[in-house]
């Protein structure tokens, strides 16, 4: 037994080093480099300093919470839509919607970003098309905008979406469903009363992955707006790799605000996940 658990502590140690070298070791140099000086040794937190009294900054930050939890709700709600249209297919149907969705959720970063101005750039094929047949759906529409990032990032967060809502449906039985037919319940009053708050545990706890996924988005934003748009990500990737200079600190000390903003998202949705569940048992005690 004692050498079968040692052949078995020799084979995660790939995995032990892969999270020290990926994961620890990132989190404490940026840590540091947050609150290291400019030059030479000492700690400070004069880059928080600037970014709390910079309004360039704190757009950048207000900028990335908006677009992050709009498109997280607009993902959530189409993906919970989609989600059951999904359960009520055959299961042939079933498996190969759940393959595309799985397939869409992993097309992002630059060929997405590629994708959408093909479409719906400037000179993108909908757009001339539009024009050409003199509709003007497209007319206010600027793909390099607010809104355009919108879009664009809510087409990553609905595939997501539905894989992770997807099974929760499962989870409402279809016992439930005809004994509140018997008892006279419309089918709103059953999923006001029942399959919505078996849903809400989640709902919350995908909302809270969609957030961060969209807070953490950097090569799709950049490849369609560059530096045109002051997204938290992209300032991050300006003052750490930028052409004219360099400020490593600074941009540390941003993206420990970026990891504490996902950081208390999700925490919000994991308080909110356990209380709606308590009030579910609650609810089924009585």
């Amino acid at each position: 037994m004692k050498r079968r658990n040692r052949w078995v502590f020799l084979g995660l140690i790939p995995f032990a080093v892969m999270v020290v070298a990926f994961q620890l070791a990132p989190i404490i140099s940026m840590l540091t480099g947050s609150v290291s000086k400019d030059k030479g040794a000492g700690f400070t937190f004069q880059f928080y300093s600037k970014i709390l009294n910079s309004p360039f900054y704190l757009q950048a930050i207000k900028n990335s919470v908006l677009i992050s939890v709009f498109s997280s709700v607009i993902g959530i709600v189409i993906g919970l839509v989609c989600a059951y249209s999904i359960t009520r297919f055959s299961p042939k149907v079933r498996d190969r919607l759940l393959m595309l969705s799985n397939m869409t959720s992993n097309f992002a970063g630059v060929p997405l970003a590629f994708a959408y101005i093909i479409l719906l750039g400037s000179n993108g094929v909908f757009t001339l098309l539009f024009q050409q047949w003199g509709w003007s759906v497209f007319a206010d529409f600027n793909l390099y905008s607010w809104s355009g990032l919108v879009l664009v990032y809510v087409y990553f967060q609905v595939p997501l979406s539905i894989l992770l809502v997807y099974p929760s449906f499962y989870g409402i039985r279809e016992q439930w469903k005809e004994a509140a037919s018997l008892l006279g319940a419309s089918k709103w009053q059953f999923w006001r009363t029942i399959g919505i708050p078996v849903l809400m545990p989640a709902v919350y706890g995908t909302l809270g992955i969609l957030f961060a996924n969209s807070m953490g988005a950097y090569a799709t934003a950049y490849a369609l707006v560059g530096g045109n748009y002051n997204l938290l990500a992209i300032r991050i990737g300006s003052l750490v790799t930028g052409d004219v200079v360099n400020q490593p600190q600074l941009g540390n000390a941003l993206a420990v605000i970026l990891g504490l903003s996902t950081l208390l998202a999700v925490f919000l949705n994991h308080k909110m996940t356990k209380r709606s569940r308590m009030l579910q048992a609650v609810k089924e005690a009585s």
